[in-house]
């Protein structure tokens, strides 16, 4: 007679409080809207020269590490902190927005005056500025999953015009600072992954990080 071995089958564990307050969609947006918090005294204090640079950067720096997140997990599939990254990487989008529209009100609080605003805005450099903000408007409306499922493949086809803003906010940070390297510090990886996400998707190259 022959005796079948005793297996357990126990159930996963289930995750624990710490971890599930981590992974809450709000704990992520209190994460993103940290920087907010002394930008926010700028506004209040009407230093708003001081808020201009900074709310522009977190918008571009959010941006870029939403973009980023593609080819990081094509180069490392298995980090898991990318992943985690990725499954938020929507949320990190409309934060990009979010800080844009705040450097928006933040120019238009500096300037006071419509004769001002519509001098100021017609320059090259903020007209480009201004470009990537009406791109990114309806890329951040449609960042939710009904939107997804209404448009279809259209989705993905509107979401790839964020290269175009990228570029947009680029050019419109070179032209405005005073500092060039910033720029390029910030947008280099962005290139340099890019790069490497295009050879990967040509078959130019096939190496990644396992």
């Amino acid at each position: 007679m022959s005796v079948t071995p005793y297996v357990s089958q126990s159930s996963p564990s289930k995750p624990s409080i710490v971890s599930r307050i981590w992974n809450a969609p709000p704990t992520f947006w209190l994460l993103l809207s940290l920087p907010a918090i002394p930008m926010l005294g700028g506004f209040l204090t009407g230093d708003y020269k001081h808020v201009l640079h900074p709310t522009g950067e977190f918008a571009a720096r959010f941006m870029i590490i939403s973009m980023m997140l593609t080819p990081l997990m094509m180069l490392f599939p298995k980090v898991h902190f990318i992943r985690w990254l990725m499954k938020r990487r929507r949320y990190i989008g409309v934060a990009a927005f979010a800080y844009a529209m705040l450097h928006v009100a933040a120019f238009l609080l500096k300037e006071a005056t419509l004769p001002k605003i519509l001098e100021e805005i017609l320059e090259f450099k903020n007209l480009l500025g201004l470009a990537a903000v009406l791109i990114f408007l309806p890329l951040a409306l449609t960042s939710n999953t009904l939107s997804l499922r209404a448009l279809g493949p259209m989705w993905k086809f509107m979401q790839r015009f964020v290269y175009v803003a990228a570029l947009a906010v680029l050019a419109h940070w070179l032209l405005v600072s005073k500092d060039m390297g910033a720029a390029i510090l910030h947008f280099a990886p962005l290139a340099l992954l890019e790069l490497y996400r295009i050879g990967r998707n040509f078959k130019w190259w096939s190496f990644r990080f396992a």
